[in-house]
């Protein structure tokens, strides 16, 4: 079988050529794809700096940067997958619960189909229907959680859905398997110990940001995989789990957060997980001048794409 590879920068030059992911041939269906990239341009669920609609078009154009074969972990994902950019998902610019359900249906097709989404934020809202999809495929599923931020509200500003709210939607409909749960990186101020307090009484592991500083991650991913056994999981990047230092293109920064080794350690200690899904939300490139966050963005996302079963499986 032919699998697709990325247009190489000797093909053509890396500022021009198609803007999918990686430059891979785009596709309108997820039929026969083995994994998918696909957008949500949203931001509507934001609560204080919008632009992350304009994520998934800058993750593209920055992913020109990229090349097929990962030199660390010695993975070739294109020789073993069948993978394409299926574009974005056509929200509902104005009403949030319609994009939500949009967003749930378009990830569904992906996964009945049997590729794995790996979708391009957007705002974190996204997650809900995301793990919503991955739910009704897969019943409930582990969740690893990257994040400044533990994003279980009860509300924001009296409203159930938000960017800061869809972990507390995903217990509260039972999503997620509780105990295969693990929100690494949160930080910051918040408003009563409950902000942290209330996963861990659901029975999520939490490891704050401050348990992080000056060390490998690698322990606590083999930790991290016992964890998560041989069930279904999803993977959420939030972008600002990252010290403000690596990724500003953001809209919650916090202070004293991962750097991109330990990113880059996170995601591939999850090399032999039953990864289903993942996705990377809140680049927001008005704030990102460089481009250096969706630079970072493409390459996660590209590592994301290097730990899946069927990579690991053929590697």
């Amino acid at each position: 079988m032919n699998f697709n590879q990325p247009l190489g920068g000797n093909e053509m030059p890396r500022f021009a050529g198609p803007v999918t992911m990686m430059r891979l041939p785009s596709a309108t269906s997820a039929e026969g794809l083995d994994a998918a990239f696909v957008g949500v341009p949203m931001d509507i669920g934001a609560s204080h700096r919008s632009g992350t609609r304009f994520g998934p078009r800058q993750i593209r154009a920055e992913s020109a940067m990229l090349r097929p074969y990962n030199m660390a972990t010695r993975v070739s994902p294109f020789d073993h997958m069948q993978v394409a950019d299926l574009g974005d998902v056509a929200i509902n610019t104005f009403n949030l619960e319609k994009s939500i359900e949009i967003i749930d249906a378009a990830l569904f097709e992906i996964v009945a189909a049997g590729a794995v989404p790996l979708t391009m934020g957007g705002d974190h809202t996204l997650t809900l229907p995301a793990l919503r999809a991955m739910a009704r495929h897969h019943g409930p599923v582990g969740l690893v959680h990257v994040d400044a931020h533990a994003d279980i509200n009860e509300h924001m500003f009296g409203e159930k859905l938000a960017h800061g709210t869809p972990f507390r939607r995903a217990v509260e409909e039972g999503l997620l398997d509780t105990n295969r749960v693990v929100q690494i990186g949160l930080r910051g101020t918040g408003y009563a110990d409950d902000d942290f307090d209330w996963p861990r009484q659901q029975g999520f592991r939490v490891v704050q940001a401050e348990d992080c500083w000056h060390k490998s991650l690698t322990p606590l991913m083999a930790e991290v995989r016992e964890q998560m056994g041989e069930g279904p999981v999803y993977l959420t990047y939030d972008i600002d789990s990252l010290d403000p230092a690596y990724a500003p293109g953001t809209g919650t920064l916090e202070i004293g957060g991962l750097t991109t080794v330990q990113a880059l350690e996170i995601i591939r200690g999850l090399r032999g997980v039953n990864l289903v899904g993942a996705d990377l939300v809140e680049v927001s490139p008005p704030y990102d001048m460089a481009g250096t966050t969706a630079l970072i963005a493409a390459n996660l996302l590209y590592e994301m794409l290097c730990v899946l079963p069927k990579v690991v499986a053929g590697s």
